[in-house]
């Protein structure tokens, strides 16, 4: 029997190791390097001779805290997530509760339909919606202009800049948060719906005393998921409008690799990376503290 456990022990390790060298070689290492470097001034002059590279103490991260564009990248991060993250978990959750209707017709068909922009390339959508914001020919101006409200320059008005961003990546991203949460609502049984209608509970109540509180850990996932990917916005503002206009949409990861791919500032841009690490952190702690508050 200890011959057979030794056996069983080994042939799951033999299985293992190659996995966990492969996430210490291209995982592990790189986040370990990334975090040296945020304590260097590590620059496109260091890379070229190693002689150039100088431990700098904290001295990143207090540049970090010091500088004007570093809290407007922040700013702008949690604007985006604050109001976009919400902002699409209720859509997801919305387009879920129709899809899973039972007087729905072609379901399949409108849960390909609301997946395919997760699946598309975002260059792709991005051309779209540029055509879509074009101050003069854009179909949401149009839109506008048939109940006399005049033109918005929504990629160039700081004002609208990040509204338009959000708008998209809440369109682009709200289908996969709907098929986990339509997983999570087939989970729930029917009979406590039919209990529920016995005594008299009408649509608005079943939602608010069944189908809310079931589905609180799937509304925790997709909260923590959204928010994690959302601190991270890079593609939708680079591609879009490059951190314009003033600055009002530009992230701390586009900041990021501003400063680490445009000016070579390496342990600069590491230094931020892990400050959102730091917040993204605060954040789902945060979530899962207030989750664990709720009462059962």
């Amino acid at each position: 029997m200890t011959y057979r456990l030794h056996s069983l022990t080994l042939s799951a390790w033999a299985f293992l190791v190659p996995a966990l060298l492969l996430m210490a070689v291209f995982f592990f290492l790189p986040i370990l390097a990334a975090f040296l470097l945020s304590f260097t001034d590590f620059d496109i002059y260091a890379l070229g001779d190693l002689n150039r590279l100088r431990f700098v103490g904290f001295s990143n991260y207090l540049q970090l805290l010091q500088s004007p564009l570093f809290w407007t990248a922040l700013g702008n991060t949690f604007y985006f997530v604050i109001v976009g993250g919400p902002l699409s978990v209720a859509i997801s959750l919305g387009a879920a509760l129709l899809v899973n209707a039972p007087l729905t017709r072609f379901p399949g068909f409108f849960r390909t339909a609301f997946f395919l922009p997760v699946v598309t390339t975002l260059v792709a959508v991005a051309v779209v919606w540029r055509y879509l914001y074009h101050p003069r020919y854009g179909l949401l101006n149009y839109g506008l202009s048939l109940i006399g409200v005049a033109p918005i320059d929504w990629l160039g008005d700081p004002d609208w800049a990040m509204p338009a961003i959000i708008l998209m990546a809440v369109w682009k991203n709200f289908g996969f948060n709907m098929i986990i949460f339509i997983a999570g609502l087939q989970n729930i049984p029917m009979q406590l719906y039919e209990a529920a209608r016995i005594d008299g509970a009408g649509a608005w109540r079943q939602f608010r005393y069944i189908t809310l509180p079931l589905l609180g850990p799937t509304f925790l996932f997709v909260a923590l998921m959204t928010m994690i990917g959302y601190f991270q916005v890079f593609a939708e503002p680079y591609v879009m409008t490059q951190g314009g206009p003033a600055n009002r949409t530009l992230s701390i990861v586009l900041l990021m690799y501003e400063e680490g791919f445009r000016w070579w500032n390496m342990g600069y841009a590491s230094a931020a990376a892990f400050m959102l690490f730091v917040l993204m952190l605060a954040g789902t702690m945060l979530q899962l503290k207030l989750q664990r508050r709720e009462p059962s």
